[in-house]
């Protein structure tokens, strides 16, 4: 006699029916009670890709908008046979779907469609991101005066850096506020922005346009360049502002909320 089969298996087996359609390894571990095995299932999958589409309209609002809901749910569950929700906290899928949208071919006449996504899904994160205190300015300018070749900050957890190809904020600012007459406005020539998202103090999101050098520096202090190092790769030009300065605004926005100092390869 078999030994009866774990509760992992039976998650396995619900698991490639309901995202891959393949119902022979779950159907005979389903009582069918005077429904098909097949049937039962399907309730599970139409369910879950319901929840999921359902995730995706809600952290993509605009592109929702923008291309109508039986385009949005076709796409959706196109993007739903390849990238399955890895986690049962929705709030964290859809990464991927800007990607998705930039090479699905019915949407290829909407060129800045991936933007739009991609800066929603920085809008998304900004608005679900955790709450962090404030940076200790004082002890940042202390360390920072003595050794700042080796002090690093930490960036917000809202805070992300967008590089668009379109201008997808305006576009997304007015398809939000249904404001036809801005969007008419709106030149879609492609042209590269960089955009920096967080969530604003006062509660929502800020959506700030930087130019590329701005950019590039907020870039290097976010993925552990020192202070010293980002400061001195702008000695080069290309900021509208002195470096310390543009330091300055970001520490006094909350773009920053920890340091660390390493000491001899120790950090």
């Amino acid at each position: 006699m078999p030994a009866a089969p774990s509760l992992l298996d039976v998650q396995r087996a619900m698991l490639r029916s309901v995202a891959l359609g393949d119902d022979d390894v779950a159907a005979p571990l389903v009582v069918a009670d005077g429904l098909p095995a097949s049937d039962r299932i399907d309730i599970y999958r139409n369910t879950a890709i319901g929840t999921s589409v359902k995730a995706l309209r809600l952290s993509h609002p605009a592109v929702h908008r923008l291309v109508g809901a039986d385009f949005f749910e076709a796409a959706a569950q196109r993007f739903l046979e390849q990238n399955w929700p890895r986690a049962a906290l929705l709030d964290e899928f859809g990464a991927e779907f800007a990607a998705f949208l930039q090479a699905f071919e019915p949407a290829a006449s909407l060129a800045y469609l991936g933007d739009v996504a991609r800066l929603e899904w920085a809008v998304h994160r900004a608005l679900h991101a955790i709450d962090a205190p404030a940076l200790d300015l004082p002890r940042l300018a202390q360390a920072a005066q003595a050794q700042s070749g080796r002090v690093r900050l930490a960036a917000h957890p809202s805070l992300s850096l967008v590089h668009l190809d379109f201008p997808a904020d305006a576009i997304w600012r007015a398809v939000l506020e249904e404001d036809d007459t801005a969007l008419a406005a709106i030149d879609p020539t492609p042209t590269p922005l960089w955009v920096m998202v967080q969530s604003a103090a006062s509660g929502g999101v800020e959506i700030r346009r930087l130019t590329e050098a701005e950019w590039r520096f907020i870039a290097a202090l976010c993925v552990g360049v020192s202070l010293e190092a980002a400061l001195a790769s702008t000695e080069g030009g290309g900021l509208e502002q002195p470096a310390d300065r543009l330091l300055a605004d970001l520490l006094a926005a909350g773009c920053f909320v920890d340091f660390s100092v390493e000491f001899e390869g120790v950090q």
